[in-house]
């Protein structure tokens, strides 16, 4: 495929026409259809179609551009590091970190935080989403490290290692005025509204298996993925919600909520996933280390490698 036609095709989607993008372009509007003639051809479909006076993109033209945007903000972005390399005094190396979605923002602030003490100055790149995806960025090397509340899943044809960072109790919490209409806990859950993570988190089963153990029935009145948002539901006075023990005093004095009760038998582990077997990368040595010495109680080595 010719980057220049596809470059072509990618003004006139972002355009909206042929005409503007050949003033962009600084070409004729003959050329330009031409050569986006050519790469419809090469793809062996159109990827727009007339719409009033302009183009509309087809349905394969949206997937061309989806495609055609990423292309084009990598080459950006290959194009501004080798441009800092070059300058010696503004060489700055990236690294990129993945952060599930269920692990608390606050928890990974503490964990990113030791980046800071590394011999060399870094730009931190963090992308958020699900493990599956990440471990799918991970696996293509666009990702030095990924953050997340279980180890790597069985049967995934990508080659990582899990180290165990630590692990929390389970802390609920609530807004001081519907904290001090319930009883003691953990009677204060039964009937009252519940705010829980996503099924995604690994943690949720964790808390379903113990509400039904112990006969508690609140009303589950929101399920979030977003941990932050779940804690600003919960500040508003929505209902009670859990989060790890180890950021008790952090939570109540940001949101405003009061710690009701903690559950020393429901756990919430955190994993640190890589390709290194052996962890050689000084940056996410430093993120291990730094788990292990400040955030969570040190404790043995917890790798569970495939």
């Amino acid at each position: 495929m010719n980057l220049k036609h596809l470059r072509y095709f990618w003004a006139v989607a972002h355009a909206g026409s042929v005409a503007a993008a050949s003033n962009q372009l600084h070409l004729t509007p003959q050329t330009v259809s031409a050569q986006i003639k050519l790469l419809e051809d090469d793809l062996g479909t159109a990827l727009f179609k007339p719409a009033g006076r302009g183009l509309e993109l087809t349905e394969a033209g949206r997937v061309a551009l989806s495609y055609a945007d990423e292309i084009f903000a990598l080459g950006h972005e290959m194009v501004s590091s080798l441009r800092a390399n070059a300058i010696p005094e503004q060489t700055m190396a990236t690294f990129r970190v993945g952060i599930s979605d269920a692990i608390p923002k606050s928890l990974t602030h503490r964990l990113l935080a030791s980046l800071k003490r590394v011999e060399k100055p870094i730009r931190l790149v963090c992308h958020e989403g699900t493990i599956d995806w990440l471990l799918g960025e991970l696996a293509l090397h666009r990702l030095e490290m990924v953050l997340a509340d279980r180890p790597m899943p069985a049967g995934l044809a990508v080659r990582g290692h899990s180290r165990k960072l630590g692990e929390s109790a389970v802390a609920f919490f609530a807004a001081p005025e519907l904290a001090r209409r319930g009883a003691a806990f953990p009677a204060c859950l039964n009937g009252a509204p519940l705010l829980l993570p996503g099924q995604n988190a690994a943690v949720r089963g964790e808390i379903d298996l113990w509400l039904g153990e112990s006969r508690l029935y609140p009303r589950v009145i929101g399920e979030f993925d977003d941990s932050a948002l779940m804690k600003v539901f919960a500040q508003a006075g929505e209902g009670y919600f859990p989060a790890p023990a180890i950021l008790s005093d952090e939570i109540c004095a940001r949101y405003g909520v009061s710690e009701v009760g903690r559950l020393e038998e429901v756990r919430e582990a955190f994993w640190l996933i890589s390709t290194e077997r052996r962890i050689q990368h000084p940056e996410v040595r430093a993120v291990l280390e730094a788990a292990r010495g400040a955030v969570f109680v040190p404790q043995g080595d917890g790798q569970m490698a495939r």
